[in-house]
């Protein structure tokens, strides 16, 4: 895969996608510039260097039809501000008027095009909106990391049709998950919640070889409990999945840890800690005999990745296991630690931690499915394009 730096792009049209999809305000204003922010470097080196910068970005789920709540418009505007230049919004995504605005284009000056999801042909892959796409521009750059697990017309087909490369943001998550995966200094400790547990088997599965230790908590936890015995109450699991979790307990033997208390909600509406969840209770974090057995096995770790929060971190007392790992990894000296997924960035955010990490992954599919051993559709695309 080439890098961004590897390009010539004076005077050349480059096509760079982003992941613009940020949360609007009632009153149409960008509500977090966070994703915006993130592609910034890549966007001010193209046009510091000569390059024609066109931007392409999708935004919520119009269904492949226009919808004004949905307009990039807003985006323009954060992206002038940001910028201190102009950044004007195409009429559409492609057709004469876009092709005109364009051809106005100097070198250095950006363009943003509209929501991608407005054409039909975008999350279908469609052959022929590609070639209208590819004919807009004669390089193309990938800077959204958090869409290169999916096989979009602007993901996976561009690379296909121009010289391509990886922008500054998804080099860097790329190198950064591959050292993660490949060459991890040890100990190397995994720590996985949340409550969609059948994201994250594929992720058990992956990183049981390569661990030292795997601490499961959250909701996710429960199913393995339950798989392996234990009474949970009434907390959340999936039966369907316990013969694989039981496989899983299984083939990682000493290696996975699992919660040994709980605080839990019982049917009187009473806040417990307990060892084990009495019947009709639900489990919402982790207890104070995990916490510190947590931390224990995190201490000694030189890498950690992180994907999922401990219990319901929205709601006090039940933050408490999600703010108890997220100051052990935060406090270790020289580590690297990698997290990602929108609740656990979202849960350090809140707590002022984000930048106590090594690396906070801007992917939420695509982290999840990158750490799970799986090939993303935009990272081979970009591997496999035509070069100059």
């Amino acid at each position: 895969m080439r890098s961004l730096k590897d390009l010539d792009v004076k005077g050349r049209r480059v096509l760079v996608r982003l992941d613009l999809n940020v949360p609007l305000t009632e009153d149409g204003r960008v509500g977090d510039d966070t994703r915006i922010r993130a592609g910034i470097p890549t966007v001010r080196f193209v046009s510091e260097r000569g390059g024609r910068v066109i931007l392409l970005s999708h935004l919520g789920r119009p269904e492949g039809r226009p919808d004004p709540r949905l307009s990039l418009k807003p985006v323009a505007a954060r992206l002038s501000e940001i910028l201190g230049r102009p950044v004007p919004l195409a009429a559409g995504i492609v057709g004469d008027d876009v092709r005109q605005a364009i051809d106005g284009m100097g070198d250095g000056d950006f363009l943003l095009l509209e929501n991608l999801r407005f054409h039909p042909g975008e999350k279908a892959g469609a052959d022929d909106f590609i070639e209208e796409l590819s004919s807009l521009g004669d390089l193309y750059i990938n800077d959204a990391f958090g869409t290169c697990h999916r096989s979009d017309a602007s993901v996976a087909g561009l690379p296909r049709k121009l010289p391509s490369a990886a922008g500054l943001l998804v080099e860097k998550e790329l190198s950064t998950l591959d050292r993660l995966l490949r060459d991890p200094s040890r100990p190397f400790v995994g720590v996985l919640g949340g409550a969609k547990i059948t994201d994250k088997l594929p992720v058990v599965r992956n990183l049981l070889p390569i661990s030292d230790r795997l601490l499961i908590g959250g909701g996710m936890a429960y199913t393995f409990l339950l798989a392996r015995g234990d009474s949970i109450g009434a907390s959340l699991a999936d039966r369907e999945l316990l013969d694989l979790a039981r496989s899983l307990l299984k083939d990682g033997g000493d290696k996975i840890l699992l919660p040994q208390d709980h605080l839990v909600l019982t049917k009187d509406g009473e806040v417990k800690s307990v060892e084990e969840v009495p019947e009709g209770a639900k489990a919402y974090d982790i207890g104070p005999g995990t916490r510190e057995a947590f931390a224990e096995a995190l201490g000694s770790a030189r890498t950690v990745v992180w994907n999922g929060p401990m219990g319901v971190f929205e709601t006090e007392p039940f933050d408490q296991g999600t703010r108890a790992v997220a100051d052990v990894i935060a406090g270790l000296d020289g580590a690297l630690s990698v997290v990602g997924g929108g609740e656990t960035i979202a849960a350090i955010s809140g707590m002022g931690r984000e930048k106590s990490f090594t690396h906070v992954s801007t992917g939420g599919g695509a982290f999840i499915e990158y750490v799970s051993g799986k090939t993303l559709p935009g990272v081979q695309a970009l591997e496999s394009g035509p070069k100059d």
